[in-house]
């Protein structure tokens, strides 16, 4: 069974799985429905993506507004800075951070409710992200914060990250504040 971490804001889960290693490698759970739903996991996922990017490539900060997405997150490939941020406009969190490194060493996964905006930074020369969703992509409702937002402040491990041009262009929490549906 995982072990459940330490975290600031409500909702998000950082979890520590256990491993079973020896000489041929290792096997490590790495989602159990009952198992997750005791450590505070309890959504039913309905999608799975999986992505690679190369060092210095930073993913978000993205959310879906309808119905809102909850994440599980894990990195079996490399290392990761993953960030969480408070939308939810009524939580006493809304507009914080934070992060915590995930790797294919210790096998963190961190739990990103729906409600909160997602986004990572690869910090090894290649990294594979995998995530289960709580609800089905739609690029109807995708949406997204600046990354660097001044007001959120998220302190990426990076100074000058790879970027789309989505993430370029997208607009500080400030501006799109009063939309959100959280």
């Amino acid at each position: 069974m995982p072990r459940r971490l330490e975290t600031k804001l409500e909702g998000v889960v950082l979890l520590e799985p256990e491993l079973h290693g020896d000489e041929r490698g290792f096997m490590v759970e790495t989602y159990r429905r009952d198992a997750w739903a005791e450590l505070g996991i309890g959504v039913e996922f309905v999608q799975h993506n999986h992505s690679r990017s190369v060092r210095g490539t930073l993913r978000g900060l993205h959310f879906q507004t309808e119905p809102g997405q909850a994440k599980l997150v894990r990195c079996p490939r490399g290392r990761i800075f993953d960030v969480a941020v408070d939308l939810r406009r009524d939580s006493p969190t809304y507009g914080q951070w934070e992060g915590h490194e995930l790797d294919d060493e210790r096998h963190r996964q961190l739990f990103v409710p729906a409600g909160c905006g997602h986004g990572f930074a690869v910090l090894s020369e290649l990294a594979d992200v995998a995530y289960l969703l709580s609800s089905l992509y739609d690029p109807a409702t995708e949406s997204g914060i600046a990354w660097n937002d001044p007001d959120v402040g998220v302190e990426w491990p990076l100074d000058e990250p790879l970027l789309s041009e989505r993430d370029r262009r997208a607009p500080t929490l400030a501006e799109v504040a009063d939309t959100l549906p959280f």
